[in-house]
């Protein structure tokens, strides 16, 4: 349990990293971070372990007090994203493309997935990320050295760079916890990070 995975979020609520629980935990005690619940309400640690004592869910126990795990903590200081950039490699195309053919939406291992250039280079096109999609062999031999337009297939999306934090290239498969979900989503993470503007 120890060494199960913790989100942590920066003070704007945006995942910087994965941790352990038994930093976590630390984390908490030093006064470093706060745990999130559910409702988005922030503990500091004395707060969290009495509410950790009335719970059933996973837990940590010490000589005198059993506390709640804390799936997500928010650092109190911290507001900088990791920078990084992504590496135009195979596995982060296939990962940007959630190991999915950008042409008939078949999810497949990656041994029966390649790769393809949507503006094929023949006709000038260039090896890139905003040009190459992850494609099943039967959508590539059908395509052969046409566009998409040419070879009568739709694109599911336009191909563009990344932008992930090295913590997080192809987190959505990792996501181990659902508590984690609501930060990993571009969407919510939005709500939570837009200026509040006063009235």
């Amino acid at each position: 349990m120890l060494n199960s995975a913790v989100l942590v979020l920066n003070r704007n609520y945006q995942p910087v990293h994965v941790t352990s629980v038994k930093r976590a935990v630390l984390l908490l005690y030093l006064g470093v971070a706060k745990a999130i619940d559910s409702q988005y309400r922030l503990y500091e640690f004395e707060d969290w372990a009495a509410l950790s004592a009335s719970t059933a869910h996973d837990s940590i126990h010490t000589i005198n007090r059993s506390i709640r795990v804390p799936r997500v903590v928010v650092l109190s200081a911290y507001e900088y994203l990791p920078r990084g950039r992504v590496r135009f490699s195979r596995l982060n195309i296939y990962a940007r493309d959630h190991d999915t053919c950008q042409y008939c939406a078949r999810q497949l291992p990656r041994s029966e997935l390649n790769l393809d250039h949507v503006l094929p280079r023949s006709q000038g096109g260039k090896t890139s990320w905003e040009n190459v999609v992850c494609s099943c062999v039967p959508c590539n031999l059908r395509k052969g050295g046409r566009t998409p337009e040419q070879a009568g297939i739709k694109l599911l999306r336009t191909p563009v760079r990344p932008r992930w934090t090295p913590f997080f290239r192809g987190a959505s498969r990792r996501v181990t916890y659902r508590e984690w979900l609501p930060f990993l989503n571009l969407a919510d993470a939005s709500y939570w990070n837009v200026e509040l503007l006063d009235d």
